[in-house]
């Protein structure tokens, strides 16, 4: 069985896996377990209360799974180097974030993006120890991560920026984190999108 192979039945099994994306090396798990994703939050350290992003394969399985969205808006941002926050009424992934929903579609290939095709979706956070520089290798990510993975997939060096992150829950867009995407290029966009 090859590593990517192997990581699909990880995910599947509710196990931790590392891998690779568009902008950092991610730590995975399976979104619709809430025991997986937690196990994962574990290993990152990561205080309770802290969101994790739903990053889908494709924008349908991403309206399939929260059919709620603003379709156009997602359509218009995604897939790209963003992450989506919106409210979330339906309470959908809350295990992810207690009353919004972060979503991303990566440009995705590579083994990383053969493992998302194959699962739909995963729960995602960088596989840094909180508050640590993001991994945009494989060797950068911490000795606690790697160990309580059961699969780790290498793509090589990734760009090591992180998705920028838009708040789309209020009337006008903000942003939470500036990564590889210039805010004022992501404010832009997602107002022009908003208003129409």
């Amino acid at each position: 069985m090859g590593v990517v192979e192997e990581a699909v039945a990880a995910l599947r099994a509710g196990r931790p896996v590392v891998l690779s994306t568009d902008t950092v090396y991610g730590l995975c798990a399976d979104p619709d377990s809430e025991a997986a994703c937690r196990r994962a939050f574990a290993l990152k350290g990561r205080p309770e209360g802290r969101p994790a992003a739903l990053v889908c394969a494709d924008v349908e399985m991403l309206l399939d799974r929260v059919p709620e969205l603003p379709s156009a808006v997602v359509r218009t941002l995604l897939p790209g180097a963003y992450t989506l926050v919106f409210a979330n009424p339906a309470r959908r992934y809350r295990w992810l974030s207690e009353n919004t929903i972060g979503v991303r579609v990566p440009h995705l290939s590579g083994p990383g993006g053969e493992v998302l095709v194959a699962v739909g979706a995963v729960m995602a956070t960088s596989a840094n120890l909180h508050g640590r520089p993001d991994p945009r290798r494989l060797d950068d990510v911490p000795e606690e991560i790697r160990s309580g993975c059961a699969v780790l997939v290498d793509g090589g060096e990734l760009p090591g920026t992180p998705s920028t992150v838009l708040d789309l829950t209020g009337e006008e867009p903000r942003i939470l984190r500036e990564g590889v995407v210039p805010a004022a290029e992501a404010l832009a966009r997602a107002a022009a999108v908003m208003r129409a």
